[in-house]
């Protein structure tokens, strides 16, 4: 059988419209009238306060300049690499205002993981933060990018930073100039294949993939996640409505990453929400925010939670402003769900569920629960159609377990550059989740397992083959299978499986002291080139035998099994000390 929507109608989804269009320069009848003259964004760090008319000005400007200076036209790809600031939704709009396409890369990137994102984008041009421009320079300079195309999204005083541009200087030139650039108006349709974004996932398998998302896409999940969350409809009293203009909801999940780009920077901005910006987290930071601006809602990861649930540094902060908190990016436990109730009494608590792939949420928690459904993750959103496989590949009905399959409005339009890739998850309008679930016969959404190869740590994405083909480099390494382990911060976290060269395998012998040096070598080699969420954070296992089946493919799940019994063991001794 196949599932439909009970949380509404789908809207008009305007379909001649780019992001910023729709955003800033037009109102459409689900979104909610502000009437509080609250800031859109807030720094946090400063306190300064930016409004929509600054906004809309400093976009237009930076569009401007960024076509005067540079020449940047239709269909360039510009890449946004820093850290959230409130300056980062102004270079966003004003690649998108001149037609051209934004990819947001992730500020923990080495250099080496920045050049991969730039080439495949074909980027011409790169925003960075000050924390981050090292980095950007080297891979910009790999790339063929010159360093006068590498500019600053904050304006640090230091002399060493002077000679780079910044985003007050292209305002400064843009609005000084006459208008050289003609902002388009799409024609009927064409925003649903107009790119706006180039987000990078790695998909079901394999190294990071460039998600291609048109504008319509994202706009539509706005829409849906709208009328999912009844922003504009006179439910109950203005007290107890969920989503209320005017309020302010901590902006700390990263602007780069899909929840962080759809659901906190466009969707909460589009329900009248004042953003508080948070550059670098920090948790105690974070407490001190929520008393300071009163926050009204947390868009979170379950890592955070915990620290909201363990950390004693809580008890110190007055917490009662929040009201409602939504977990996403990775399940969030019953056990975690009912210890932060204990923290947050008086917030409403629930989680979602989403993808790269499909612009973000596909599910989205209930309206009518304080509470989620312990471990469920809401409900499908208007216009998600779903079907649930089996392994023998018959449709699953209520309750059965199976592949989660959808086709929504929001789906991206595949993968950048990469066909064969595109074929295995987007099919005949089906998007491949590549996750297990069960529905249940309430309709909501219970994610039980992940059919695809890549884990996430903290919400972010690791692909095991990705860790493979690096150590595979190590002179040291025969053979290697990555997976993951359960970890109590992080949800999950890596281990690899690895079978050592017969040289290697001699010096072990020789002196069996060379294993610790050996794993610890293959710990740093990989620390040293790849982000700090895909380190080998679970540790390094000898193993005679990489398992394979007779095609020659991985045995995961085995290996994963495996990993888990070592870890219990490890346990188990530790206990007895």
């Amino acid at each position: 059988m196949e599932f439909t929507s009970r949380m509404g109608t789908l809207p008009r989804i305007p379909d001649d419209l780019t992001i910023p269009q729709f955003l800033l320069d037009s109102h459409h009848p689900k979104r909610p009238v502000n009437t509080h003259r609250n800031p859109w964004l807030i720094d946090e760090t400063t306190g300064r306060r930016i409004g929509l008319e600054e906004i809309r000005a400093r976009t237009y400007a930076v569009a401007n300049a960024l076509s005067g200076m540079f020449k940047i036209r239709e269909d360039d790809v510009v890449c946004i690499f820093s850290p959230n600031h409130v300056d980062y939704p102004t270079a966003l709009w004003g690649i998108h205002r001149l037609g051209a396409i934004a990819t947001c890369a992730n500020p923990a990137y080495t250099a080496s993981e920045l050049q991969y994102q730039l080439e495949l984008s074909n980027a011409c041009l790169v925003f960075t933060h000050s924390l981050n421009l090292s980095i950007a320079l080297e891979a910009a300079r790999t790339c063929n990018i010159p360093s006068e195309r590498v500019i600053l999204l904050d304006s640090p005083q230091s002399a060493e930073f002077k000679q780079y541009l910044n985003v007050d200087n292209l305002v400064r030139e843009g609005l000084s100039q006459e208008p050289n650039f003609t902002e388009r108006r799409l024609k009927p349709g064409e925003a649903k294949t107009k790119l706006a974004l180039l987000s990078f996932s790695s998909g079901t398998t394999g190294r990071p993939k460039a998600v291609a998302i048109a504008h319509y896409g994202l706009i539509s999940n706005l829409l849906q996640m709208s009328v999912a969350g009844k922003v504009t409809e006179d439910y109950t009293t203005w007290e107890d409505r969920r989503y209320r203009p005017g309020d302010a909801i901590y902006a700390v999940l990263p602007f780069y990453h899909i929840y962080g780009a759809v659901v906190i920077l466009h969707f909460y901005l589009f329900c009248g929400y004042s953003l508080v910006v948070c550059t670098r987290f920090n948790f105690t930071q974070m407490l001190k925010s929520i008393e300071t601006y009163r926050i009204n809602h947390l868009c979170l990861v379950p890592p955070m939670i915990v620290l909201l649930c363990k950390n004693p540094e809580v008890k110190n902060h007055d917490l009662s402003s929040v009201r409602f908190v939504m977990s996403g990016a990775a399940p969030l436990s019953s056990e975690l769900t009912e210890q932060l109730i204990k923290v947050l009494p008086n917030a409403s608590i629930a989680q979602a569920y989403g993808m790269t792939e499909s612009s973000t949420t596909i599910t989205f928690p209930r309206m009518d629960m304080k509470i989620c459904t312990l471990g469920s993750s809401g409900m499908f959103l208007p216009g998600v159609t779903a079907k649930v496989i089996k392994e023998d590949g018959s449709l699953a009905g209520l309750e059965e377990q199976g592949e989660l399959f959808v086709k929504a409005p929001s789906v991206a339009l595949g993968y950048y550059k990469n066909l064969e890739a595109t074929a295995e998850t987007f099919n005949n309008g089906w998007l491949r989740t590549g996750d297990e679930v069960i529905i249940s016969k309430e309709h909501e959404v219970f994610i039980v397992d992940r059919k695809k190869e890549i884990f996430k740590v903290r919400g972010y994405q690791v692909a095991p083959a990705e860790l493979e083909g690096h150590l595979l480099n190590h002179p040291d390494v025969a053979d290697t299978c990555v997976v993951p382990i359960p970890d109590d911060y992080s949800g999950e976290v890596p281990l690899a499986f690895v079978t050592l060269t017969a040289g290697a395998q001699a010096r072990v012998k020789q002196n069996p002291a060379e294993a610790n040096r050996i794993k610890a070598e293959l710990i740093k080699f990989v620390a040293d080139s790849k982000v700090h969420y895909k380190r080998l954070a679970g540790g390094v296992e000898f193993i005679d035998v990489i398992p394979k089946n007779p095609s020659g493919k991985l045995l995961r799940r085995f290996l994963r099994d495996k990993a888990k019994e070592l870890k219990q063991s490890e346990a188990a001794v530790k206990a007895k000390l």
